[in-house]
């Protein structure tokens, strides 16, 4: 099925920063904490982004960067990072981003493959990381900017870059770049393999950004909260470029640790988060549910069923009647406002998810507050969102939603998920500067991605389709599927499920870090063993093994778990069990426990 625009206006990122200048030039554009005893917050408005830009982009120029050049930037979301991106585009550079957590043979990747011979890094730690590529035979790196004062070690500061004057007739050298031009290469975050880089235009990106900007129900010049690192596209789409479309606020968090704070300062009206985000947010609060009273517990979960009911009529596109109206609104105000409040979502009107699918439990459990949490999917390769759920076009709790403008969705035979599409990308880039294209001669991206389609143009995903597990009799298993069901229960903050050309599945899980010990103060479990006490105390194994059981009563026989090894410690991207965006390194953990996972088909 398809949806589409009239033809995309001749935009570029440029032409919108300097309009937003012109035609909204006293509005916040970026701001960010400063350091130093106050804390406090630092703003540039859109015509001081634009004029800080122009003096920044003469800079680069300074140091040889021209229309075409790749500048590689490693920074956490701090200004000089989403600044030089903009800078480096009124340039017609292109600038790349790189995870913060890209492990040493991933950035001498990242550095071949994209030929850039300057790399802007955040401080000290990062220049140890790039300092060998400086000499390396195979890397054309030549330079290193460094963004943190005093942390040079050499090499040049930032800060010098603001300091180079600007040539006359400078601006008219700037901002020339045309729809078809390259805009930046975004390098995966590896869930296997090496990372591509995958080449997208202006009129790629802006294509997308257009096509979300018609499924988002927002109040203009909206603030956002930039936490996930730029290198991710998501947050390239929402921090940098769907802002600029709609000369919105962005709020930089450089320490994603610090979001939730963050989040209970500002108060956005949006929020979007991954859903390993969600699902941690999901099981403090339950957490804070298993510790109240009983009757303020069960107020609680009377005023959720009013509001999932009230979901459900909006879910149907069907107003809710008058009786539920009023329920509704009394639930809200005398408790799920007060309790949103607390967290500083009370005044959110969108929120959504990406990047992997999003457990179903978790999806109602927002809607309990009257939230649902819109879900989308595309890919890299898409340009960000290829399908949305949406409060204007209608939503499917569970579902991914319906094309987004200018796309088309098809499911091929064996269930893969084809895209085709103004967003879709230019392809990867090769070495020599060449793009491999990434989609066949009539234009149809294969996502790896299996789904399906129902009557009301719905996508449904199943898994990723290298990761569907076959067994040794043959049955096809979704493992996502299971581990959503098995994470349904809130002690079980991630679970790993395996069985390839195996007899039956077996599971590593992993307790939640902020459920579990609510879980265990509410249950006389004693919690100063820490998290590996807990893992191991007969308590919470037997509440596990119920978890286990009950997941199993909605599997089928081939898709349930006979054995399931408890771990403790919370994986992520710092440990490599996940990317920096949060998704599952499969294989990673599968070596990392393979005598663990060995040890579950014994006996």
């Amino acid at each position: 099925m398809t949806r589409t625009t009239g033809d995309l206006p001749d935009l570029t990122l440029p032409r919108l920063l300097t309009r937003n200048a012109r035609e909204y030039g006293e509005l916040p554009a970026l701001s960010w904490r400063r350091t130093g005893p106050d804390g406090g917050w630092s703003t540039y408005t859109w015509a001081e982004a634009e004029a800080h830009t122009r003096v920044l982009a003469a800079g680069y120029r300074a140091l040889g960067v021209g229309h075409g050049d790749r500048v590689l930037l490693m920074m956490p979301n701090r200004p000089e990072h989403w600044l030089s991106d903009l800078a480096l585009v009124r340039l017609g550079a292109i600038p790349v981003s790189v995870y913060g957590t890209a492990a040493p043979e991933q950035i001498t990747h990242i550095a071949r493959n994209c030929r850039a011979r300057i790399a802007v890094v955040d401080g000290a730690p990062q220049v140890a990381l790039w300092e060998p590529l400086l000499t390396d035979d195979g890397t054309p790196l030549e330079r290193l900017v460094v963004a943190e004062p005093g942390a040079e070690g050499g090499h040049l500061p930032y800060g010098a870059l603001l300091q180079e004057p600007v040539p006359d007739g400078f601006a008219g050298q700037l901002d020339t770049a045309r729809p078809e031009d390259t805009l930046t290469v975004v390098y995966t975050s590896g869930t296997s393999g090496e990372p591509k880089g995958i080449v997208l235009t202006h009129h790629q990106v802006l294509s997308n950004a257009l096509a979300l900007d018609a499924v988002v129900e927002l109040p203009p010049h909206v603030e956002h909260i930039c936490y996930l690192p730029l290198a991710h596209i998501a947050e390239r789409m929402l921090g940098i470029y769907l802002p600029c479309h709609r000369a919105s606020h962005v709020r930089l968090c450089a320490d994603p640790t610090e979001v939730a704070a963050v989040v209970r300062e500002v108060r956005p009206a949006q929020f979007f988060g991954v859903p390993r985000i969600w699902e941690k947010l999901s099981a403090t609060v339950r957490g804070i549910l298993a510790l109240m009273p009983s009757g303020q517990r069960e107020t609680v979960e009377e005023a959720f069923e009013v509001g999932r009911e009230h979901v459900g009529y909006r879910e149907r596109g069907e107003a809710p009647p008058a009786e539920l109206e009023k329920r509704y609104t009394r639930a809200r105000e005398d408790v799920l406002l007060p309790m949103l409040a607390a967290g500083g979502l009370d005044r959110v009107t969108w929120t959504a998810s990406a990047s992997a699918p999003m457990p179903v439990d978790v999806v109602r459990f927002w809607a309990g507050f009257g939230i649902v949490v819109m879900d989308a999917w595309g890919l890299t390769e898409t340009t960000g969102v290829a399908t949305s759920n949406s409060p204007k076009a209608g939503f499917r709790l569970g579902s991914v939603g319906r094309p987004v403008e200018s796309v088309e969705v098809r499911v091929a035979e064996d269930g893969e998920i084809m895209v085709r599409g103004a967003s879709v990308c230019s392809g990867y880039l090769r070495p020599d500067g060449s793009v491999l294209p990434a989609v066949d001669a009539d234009g149809w991206l294969a996502t790896g991605d299996i789904g399906r389609l129902d009557e009301d143009g719905y996508l449904w995903l199943t898994d990723r389709k290298k990761e569907m597990i076959i067994t040794s009799t043959g049955k096809n298993v979704s493992p996502a599927l299971v581990e959503n069901a098995l994470k349904e229960h809130p002690l079980i903050g991630q679970a790993m499920v395996h069985g390839d050309h195996r007899s039956y599945l077996v599971a590593l899980l992993v307790l939640d870090a902020e459920a579990t010990p609510a879980w265990a103060v509410a249950n006389g479990v004693p919690v100063d063993g820490g998290p590996a006490g807990l893992a191991a105390h007969p308590a919470v194994l037997a509440e596990v093994d119920r978890a286990v059981a009950a997941a199993n009563t909605r599997l089928n026989r081939s898709e349930q778990v006979k054995r399931y090894e408890l771990l403790a410690e919370e994986w992520g991207p710092a440990t490599g069990e996940l990317t920096p965006s949060l998704k599952m390194r499969r294989r990673v953990i599968r070596d990392k426990y393979a005598d663990a996972l060995s040890g579950l088909y014994e006996n």
